[in-house]
């Protein structure tokens, strides 16, 4: 996939840095200057104007944190920044408070030159003192991450999702930046969620461990992974083996894990929702374009599992929810509440709904009736995928609040307000 050349808008100025300030009409006449003596702190959000990326940039300005997105708009759009910042906007005027500051860099971000670049600007440096960097925090979302394509393009993936991750691991290190959440998927528990109610962490580990399970006996498990069906799964498994690694050699880093179930829905005012360039294949978006015309008709992969309705089971989790989970991952980190310097979170609802209730919730809430068609399973799939959320709940103080048919009258909302999205009724 190609990327456009870099465009940095990071608040400097410079013959490579173009601004684009979160308030244009108070840009000052010299962003570096006013960037060097500022001692605000930031959260770097990589991937940021993506749909969980997007979301959760939104969630942490509500939060009150300044935030830098990192986006090379490979498959997202510029303008999501401008609608993340008039959501943020709505909230703080609605409250009576400034809304925190907000800076885009659209560039890749394994361009390790224009990378290391951005990360200096935002370098305080004193005389008679250690530099110190004002980002705080780094929330990785910047990965390939669709299943069908990494079975037919694995190197792009192991280039992007592990390659990219060491890259800028490393620039971090450099920096002293060494607070991480990284974007991983309950696809790092392969074909265990097909004989699992409900997966925990411990399902897969990368030390070995031991815990009790629920019927009171002590369960040990080796490090490793068990039947990971494809090649993102497998990228997102390597890259939590290789943060656990760091965590080992140098336990001054916190890395938290975050493996998410199957987000879905969209922010309630209708700003911001999923809207990728490439037609996403996981079930939301498919539906969408199946109910707004843009498709004839949605796959439904698979009606011979062991499900009770013969469709897929996943554990759907509301954007918003997820999101909100981050900022309680990035909050819990920073109080230092995390035990030890590595930890995984499913970040889930514990409840499974199959893909043909998914359907059958969205026809509702349209009043509209989505044509589909079954087909065979698809290669990668497993038939059930439902999360233990318990980890997330007891320590980061998180849990899910909204519903299926929440996630459903967010999505018809935002296609409402955004006409540009409906093609036919």
């Amino acid at each position: 996939m190609s990327s456009p050349p870099p465009e940095f808008s990071t608040g400097a100025s410079s013959p490579q840095l173009r601004s684009d300030p979160s308030t244009p009409a108070t840009e000052p006449e010299d962003p570096l200057e006013s960037i060097e003596n500022d001692d605000d702190q930031y959260v770097l959000v990589t991937g940021g104007l993506g749909f969980i990326g997007s979301h959760t940039s939104l969630e942490l300005l509500k939060a009150g944190y300044n935030i830098i997105i990192v986006d090379n708009l490979s498959n997202s759009y510029r303008d999501v920044f401008s609608r993340i910042l008039t959501a943020a906007n709505i909230h703080y005027d609605r409250i009576g408070l400034p809304c925190p500051k907000a800076e885009l860099c659209c560039a890749d971000y394994q361009d390790i030159s224009g990378m290391g670049l951005l990360l200096a600007q935002y370098t305080l440096r004193t005389p008679n003192a250690v530099p110190r960097s004002k980002i705080t925090g780094v929330i990785h979302f910047a990965a390939f991450k669709a299943v069908a394509d990494s079975i037919k393009y694995p190197l792009k993936y192991y280039q992007n999702n592990v390659r990219g991750l060491i890259d800028l691991l490393s620039l971090l290190d450099d920096h002293g930046i060494k607070s991480f959440i990284f974007s991983s998927s309950a696809a790092v528990y392969g074909t265990l969620a097909d004989g699992t109610p409900r997966l925990r962490e411990e399902n897969c580990v990368h030390e070995r461990i031991a815990y009790e399970a629920e019927d009171g006996g002590e369960v040990h498990v080796e490090p490793g992974c068990t039947g990971i069906t494809n090649p993102y799964g497998r990228s997102k498994w390597f890259g939590e083996a290789i943060l656990s690694d760091v965590c080992k050699s140098d336990p001054s880093w916190t890395v938290l894990c975050l493996r998410y179930f199957n987000p879905i829905g969209c922010d309630e005012s209708g700003l911001l929702g999923e809207d990728p360039r490439d037609s996403a294949s996981n079930l939301f978006p498919a539906a969408v374009r199946a109910l707004t015309g843009q498709s004839p008709e949605l796959c439904i992969y698979g009606t011979d599992w062991d499900t009770r309705d013969g469709s897929a089971v996943r554990d759907f989790i509301h954007i918003t929810d997820l999101a909100r989970g981050h900022v309680a991952t990035l909050s819990a980190a920073q109080e230092g509440r995390i035990t030890g310097s590595f930890r995984t979170f499913n970040l889930g609802t514990g409840t499974g709904h199959s893909v043909m209730e998914v359907v059958q919730a969205l026809e509702a809430v349209s009043d509209l009736e989505i044509p589909v068609r079954i087909v065979g399973r698809r290669p990668g799939d497993v038939g059930s995928c439902v999360a233990t959320p318990d980890r997330a709940e007891k320590e980061l103080g998180w849990k899910t609040e909204k519903s299926l048919q929440d996630a459903c009258e967010d999505l018809w909302n935002y296609l409402r307000i955004d006409k540009a999205q409906l093609t036919s009724y």
